[in-house]
């Protein structure tokens, strides 16, 4: 069953309204013949949705980011990479399942994939913590980075996050140099990295696996240092102004590309990657595939030295 957002009622009801159309036309009551209602109900509802998608507010577009029915890294994994075999652990403390790493291949080619997994049931979510990593989460995608430099294996992370988990067990055991230290792998690679903000890039959490040589961000997703509520909580000391936080952070694809901040906008389906997760999944495939073939023929140093330039000028020249 679709779950709907609060600001996608009235698509809803039109939806819902064809439904029931049709649940009177396969029971063969009512009306004789109802195709005719039905196709002009859905070309409303289809119309209802484009309008409301191409106007979504920053705070609307942190809803859909967030939405439960999204994709996830999983989701990516298992419709573009072949072979898969994922790694676990990171040989100091134990298996962190927030996220999610290994070695396969994307369209023919070797790949080193590391993401981060929120999970889509109630026990999935719980298993993989909502996607929220401790230290021992980002000491194995330092091993998997590694790994991967050693045999010239490009690395993909797929990055879905609220951001690191913040728990007394975590800090004890050095979140902030877990997510130091793969900040620090990402930029010490000599092999192209691309990541992808699936949908929320949350802080340290997410710029841990995204100090990429390209960063890609799908259309609806958000990427901020911090989450609207937090920054409100900060700000204002009032979580309800949280949609006045989203506005003024700029945490959208299209102000983080005016920025410099991300490479490229992944387009997703009309009524966000949710409605239609094949179309989601093979547009980000292709942006992928279209980010590393930049990188084809470039020597380790010239890896190093596009992705160094590329995060110093992040800033530069804006007032």
């Amino acid at each position: 069953m679709r779950s709907y957002l609060d600001f996608e009622k009235p698509v809803a009801e039109l939806e819902a309204k064809v439904e029931e159309l049709r649940a009177m036309q396969a029971a063969g009551t009512g009306a004789a013949d109802i195709a005719e209602d039905i196709g002009r109900l859905e070309n409303k509802a289809a119309q209802a949705l484009r309008d409301l998608y191409a106007g979504l507010t920053p705070w609307q577009k942190t809803q859909v980011a967030r939405h439960p029915q999204r994709p996830h890294c999983l989701d990516y994994i298992a419709a573009l990479i072949t072979e898969f075999v994922p790694f676990a652990g990171d040989r100091k403390f134990s298996e962190d399942e927030a996220i999610v790493g290994g070695f396969g291949r994307f369209r023919g080619e070797s790949i080193c994939v590391i993401g981060h997994e929120k999970g889509s049931t109630t026990e999935s979510r719980l298993k993989h913590n909502f996607g929220m990593a401790r230290p021992e989460g980002y000491r194995k995608a330092v091993r998997l980075m590694e790994m991967a430099d050693r045999f010239d294996i490009p690395v993909l992370a797929l990055v879905d996050t609220a951001g690191a988990y913040p728990g007394i067990d975590a800090e004890e055991r050095g979140q902030a140099e877990a997510i130091a230290r793969s900040t620090e792998a990402c930029l010490n690679l000599g092999v192209p990295n691309v990541a992808v903000i699936l949908g929320e890039g949350g802080s340290g959490g997410a710029v841990a696996l995204a100090t990429a040589n390209k960063v890609l961000m799908l259309e609806h997703a958000i990427y901020s240092v911090i989450s609207p509520e937090g920054a409100a909580s900060i700000l204002w000391r009032d979580t309800t102004k949280a949609q006045d936080a989203a506005t003024n952070m700029k945490i959208t694809a299209a102000d983080l590309s005016q920025f410099g901040i991300i490479d490229a906008i992944v387009t997703e389906p009309i009524g966000g990657a949710h409605r239609d997760p094949a179309a989601a999944i093979a547009a980000t495939g292709e942006a992928v595939a279209n980010a590393l073939a930049e990188f084809r023929g470039t020597g380790r140093d010239g890896v190093r030295r596009q992705r160094r330039d590329k995060f110093l000028a992040i800033g530069r020249g804006l007032e």
